[in-house]
Formats: C-alpha cells, sequence, structure tokens
C-alpha cells in the first residue's frame, strides 16, 4: 500500500513546481510581447534596404567597393557564429543549435576542422559551455550582448566582424541561429554572413530601375553594404532573442499542463490508498469485535 505521507509530499512538492513554471511561464510571455513587437518593426525596414542595395548593385558588380564584401575565395579560414542562450529551460531551443554547429564541423567543412582552420564564435552560455567540452576550436564569446541587446552593441560585434573578413583573418563567416516564426515555432537556420552577395536570383531577373541616385552609386554602395550588414547580423541575434522567449513560454506552459495532470493523478492515487486504509482498519475492528463476541 502506499505511503499517504509520501504522497502528500509529493503533491506538495509538484503544486510548488507547478507555481514555478506557471511564473516563468508568464515572464517569458511578456519578454516575448516586447521583442517581438521589435523584430516585427525590424523586418520591414531590412527588406527595404535590401531591395534598394540589390537595385544599386546590379549595375555595380564588379566595383572595388562590392567586391571587398562579395570576395570569392577558396574557403580554407571559416568562422562560424553559434547563437544560443544564456539560460536554458526552453525546450530543444539550444540542443537544436548545438547539434547543427557540431554536425557542419564535422561533415561540412572536415577538412578545415581537421586542419585547425575552423572557429567558432559563441553568443550564448550554453553553446560556449557545450563546444567547449568537446573541445571545439572557440575564438571569442560575446554571452554579455544577450543581457543588453541592443543596435549599438551588436553594430560594435559585426563591425569587428567585418574587419576580420576584410583583413583576410578570416573568408568565410557562418551564423547558425533559430529565427523566430510563432511562439511554437522555431526553424533552424545556417546561413552565409560574408562573404555578402547582395543579388538574390530570384531578384536579378527583374530589369534594373533606372533612379537617379545622389550622391553617386559607389557612395551609396560603400554606405549601405556596412550598415546592412550590421543589420542582418542583428537581425540575426534578435531573432534568436524573440524565439528563445517563445520556446521558454512553450516549455513552461507543457510543464505546468503536465504538473496539473500529476497531481490530478497523485490526488486520485491519495484518495484511493486513504480509502483502502479506511476500508482495513475497519476491517480489524469488526474483525476485533467479532472475536471478542466469540
Amino acid at each position: 500500500m502506499p505511503n499517504l505521507k509520501a504522497i502528500r509530499i509529493r503533491i506538495a512538492s509538484v503544486k510548488s513546481t507547478r507555481q514555478i513554471t506557471s511564473a516563468m511561464k508568464m515572464v517569458a510571455a511578456a519578454r516575448l510581447r516586447k521583442a517581438q513587437d521589435k523584430i516585427l518593426r525590424l523586418r520591414p525596414y531590412a527588406n527595404k534596404l535590401h531591395e534598394i542595395l540589390t537595385g544599386i548593385s546590379q549595375s555595380l558588380a564588379e566595383t572595388e567597393v562590392s567586391t571587398i564584401y562579395s570576395r570569392q575565395s577558396s574557403p580554407d579560414k571559416i568562422l562560424i557564429i553559434v547563437i544560443t542562450s544564456n539560460r536554458g529551460l526552453c525546450g530543444a531551443f539550444n540542443a537544436n543549435i548545438i547539434r547543427e554547429a557540431r554536425r557542419v564541423a564535422i561533415e561540412d567543412y572536415s577538412d578545415q576542422y581537421k586542419n585547425g582552420n575552423l572557429w567558432f564564435l559563441t553568443i550564448g552560455k550554453k553553446g560556449y559551455d557545450n563546444l567547449r567540452k568537446h573541445n571545439i576550436r572557440i575564438l571569442e564569446e560575446q554571452n554579455n550582448l544577450l543581457n543588453d541587446l541592443t543596435f549599438d552593441n551588436a553594430e560594435i560585434v559585426a563591425q569587428n566582424l567585418i574587419k576580420s573578413f576584410i583583413s583576410g583573418e578570416f573568408n568565410r563567416i557562418d551564423l547558425i541561429y533559430n529565427q523566430f516564426k510563432n511562439a511554437a515555432v522555431q526553424n533552424l537556420i545556417n546561413e552565409q554572413f560574408l562573404p555578402f552577395n547582395t543579388i538574390q536570383p530570384e531578384i536579378s531577373k527583374q530589369p534594373p530601375v533606372d533612379f537617379i541616385y545622389e550622391p553617386g552609386k559607389e557612395e551609396i554602395l560603400k554606405e549601405l553594404i556596412p550598415k546592412f550588414l550590421k543589420i542582418q547580423f542583428y537581425k540575426a541575434v534578435l531573432n534568436s532573442y524573440v524565439a528563445e522567449h517563445g520556446a521558454r513560454m512553450t516549455a513552461m506552459h507543457k510543464a505546468t499542463d503536465n504538473a496539473t495532470t500529476m497531481i490530478r493523478e497523485l490526488t486520485l492515487q491519495y484518495n484511493k490508498a486513504r480509502q483502502a486504509a479506511i476500508t482495513s482498519q475497519i476491517l480489524e475492528v469488526v474483525s476485533g469485535a467479532e472475536a471478542l463476541k466469540g
């Protein structure tokens, strides 16, 4: 027969856990709403900037400014930026990113990995701790960026990445992160950050619109490409940040529901055990009374 006291202690423990997961769910929902507004406002601006940049670069594809950022060469020095979270309790959010990062190192860039020419830059403690545990080369970590995620702070990191590409320290830089779709769904993204190709295939087939630019196209291109790269980097980190809160809210919602189900099952188990104990006591009393009569 189950111990009634043990069941009561377990019910109290699960109720306490349910209070915590319910509170974490509400906190994550509030942060998600705030961060979601930022990404929704940023996307139209980034898309329009890319459209302008594409229109200019179609007629200036071979200029010095364009080739600096789109320089194609053998990818023998590669940097992969892995964006995870600083905290856990968000389902498979971090595990999916880490699994993809390790797959890329072992399969896609196996030669560079063996030769020591593959490096990782981590944003998020979870990714940093896991990759370091598996002895994967980490160039640096920017975990504090998630504690105060603003465009100004992201711009500093993006500027350093651009400088490292222009100087030839790396000839390819990739981004691995979770893109926010909705609170329950995150898309795993593995995209090339540099070298940067401004012309998308579906857009390049369209005839370019003949605008009059002031100042000249090269001056505009020189200003827009670094700006767009910084915005793309900030958008990737912001996407991951929003997706993290969505994943955590969903995970805590499921945990709260599971705790409620467990409490209901434990309560039923407690009532059955209590009823069995009362029935047993009644039988003992009746048996004792019958024995005295005998």
